[in-house]
């Protein structure tokens, strides 16, 4: 199903999944997500599967159109989303109806930012896994970022009638962006620096350069002395091993890293960690520091954690709903598309009516002082449904108009829709 029309692609947008598994030996890059937590937070918000694809965006946001009734969530550096002309929040599920454009800025904390779709973005599975890896032109869409008028699809055939959708404490949202600690094990190399050597790394702060992407982190501070030659027999190249090469200066090696090399690793980023610098931008500054490998285990352990409490919270749920009832002798149905709980508090439905064939678009309101429902007195600009034929402005008298306010009388006993119930 068609679910995504890209109108401003950004800066650098790409498909990304946890990364493609297996196939290192070959050569193949694990690529995936840069900030792999953010975008498992995104995809359970939308009650997707954790590692199921979305789209990451670096350093500024894109803007697309809604082609169908879903539900997203935007997770990683604040980019403010808008859904047409209102801003809405990160790290929690929102309803978009068709139609809506979403809009992205640029990174106002942090360098990443994740959107999650309901039903996962579904392009071609390539070695186990959708990521783009760009310097192959391997997976994603053809391989490559994304770019004005591509389409994308999510996994289903039809609009689903029902979505589930969750949000995330405020609590457990973390900081990111800006100088930061970054833990780190000591190894498999460090017996090739000196102690001056270690000292250095972990004493200093060092700032990212702008020689820095998703293959990996270039930083500009003190040298780093080695005891003999920077140079090696080459080996594999784990997910955040920090090299330094013959000038002294670090490079943390992330998704799209070679899968070996001939310089001296000094350390390598803890999992939990790798978050934090991928959310770092140049001139950011960095303190490594060391742990030990139980600790960078228990830090794992507590990140799970904060994830267990998402998958078992208790989901709100996004509802198309179906309303019918009589006017002047005739059958009529409206259709409430998916909405927000913002949309519920301002309580204002807006509908799609259809009576004798003719669609209409009403506005729906909820009086504050009575609870009830009354008819908008104005007409809504006509839009056309694919589905349903083109939507007229909405008549003052006839049957349309009875039938309209049929349907506000059927809300009325709904002071607050059952089918989007509000969390705590």
């Amino acid at each position: 199903m068609d679910v995504l029309e890209v109108l401003e692609p950004g800066p650098l947008t790409t498909v990304q999944d946890l990364g493609r598994y297996g196939y290192q030996r070959y050569g193949v890059p694990s690529s995936g997500a840069m900030d792999t937590f953010a975008l498992r937070v995104a995809n359970l918000l939308v009650g997707n599967p954790e590692g199921a694809a979305g789209l990451e965006m670096t350093l500024a946001g894109l803007q697309v159109r809604i082609l169908a009734d879903t539900v997203f969530a935007v997770t990683g550096a604040d980019m403010r989303p808008r859904l047409d002309d209102r801003l809405v929040p990160m790290w929690r599920a929102v309803a978009a109806p068709k139609g809506a454009t979403l809009s992205l800025g640029a990174a106002r904390a942090g360098a990443r930012a994740y959107l999650a779709v309901a039903g996962g973005i579904d392009v071609p599975v390539v070695l186990g896994s959708r990521s783009t890896y760009l310097r192959s032109r391997l997976g994603g869409l053809d391989g490559r970022p994304l770019q004005a008028g591509d389409v994308l699809r999510v996994q289903g055939i039809v609009p689903p009638s029902t979505i589930e959708g969750r949000r995330i404490a405020p609590r457990l949202i973390p900081r990111r962006g800006g100088s930061q600690t970054v833990r780190v094990v000591l190894g498999p190399q460090d017996d090739r620096f000196t102690r001056e050597g270690i000292r250095t790394f972990l004493s200093s702060v060092y700032a990212v350069a702008a020689q820095s992407d998703r293959m990996g982190y270039r930083f500009e501070g003190p040298r780093i002395q080695h005891k003999v030659s920077a140079d090696l027999v080459s080996d594999g190249s784990p997910h955040g091993a920090v090299q330094v090469p013959g000038d002294g200066t670090p490079i943390v090696l992330l998704a799209d890293r070679g899968t070996a090399g001939g310089y001296t690793k000094i350390a390598t980023v803890i999992t939990v960690d790798l978050a934090r610098l991928a959310q770092a931008c140049p001139g950011d500054r960095i303190l490594f520091q060391a742990v030990s490998v139980e600790e960078a285990r228990a830090a794992l352990v507590r990140e799970d954690a904060v994830l267990q409490q998402i998958r078992t919270s208790a989901p709100r749920v996004f509802a198309r709903r179906l309303v019918t009832t009589m006017a002047d002798g005739s059958r009529c149905e409206a259709t409430i598309p998916f909405q927000d709980e913002e949309t519920i508090e301002r309580g204002r439905d807006t509908i799609a009516l259809n009576v004798g064939g003719e669609t209409y678009r009403v506005a729906v309101t909820r009086p504050e002082s009575t609870g009830g429902r009354e008819v908008e007195s104005r007409p809504m600009e006509a839009t056309a449904d694919a589905a349903s034929g083109p939507e007229q402005p909405l008549p003052t008298r006839g049957r349309a108009a009875a039938a309209a306010v049929a349907v506000a009388a059927a809300l009325a006993a709904e002071p607050r829709p059952r089918d989007f119930p509000i969390d705590a």
